[in-house]
């Protein structure tokens, strides 16, 4: 989809045309999964800086389960660079990352066997 406009300028007869891309809505907001990760980093600042005491405050606090916030902290389990990774990647990428999965990943303990799995993550949906 294109705009057209035409806008009028003083020194001459005609105004300019100028052409505008509109930037996609989809553009515009970060994958889910980088929003969950963005979010637990959050709720991790909230519980060290003692605004709130535990889980069950937060889950209070967000009008969740304390499963799903649970759910959610485990995201800090994983390796730095599979967070940065997360974090700053494309909506391309989002449809082969999901939330569930970097879960999985998080579970294992071991920060290069994390990178392992997130490799074979991305190349298996590719």
């Amino acid at each position: 989809m294109n705009l057209e406009y035409t806008l009028p300028l003083r020194r001459g007869p005609r105004g300019k045309t100028f052409r505008v891309e509109p930037v996609l809505r989809q553009q515009l907001r970060p994958p889910h999964t980088s929003r969950i990760l963005a979010l637990s980093h959050k709720l991790e600042d909230l519980l060290r800086s003692g605004v709130v005491k535990d889980y069950a405050d937060l889950a209070l606090l967000g009008h969740l389960s304390a499963s799903r916030v649970s759910q959610i902290m485990l995201l800090l389990y994983l390796a730095p660079a599979i967070q940065e990774h997360v974090l700053f990647m494309d909506a391309a990428e989002a449809r082969v990352i999901t939330e569930e999965a970097l879960r999985t990943i998080a579970r294992e303990a071991r920060w290069d066997r994390q990178t392992v799995l997130f490799e074979s993550l991305l190349r298996d949906g590719r």
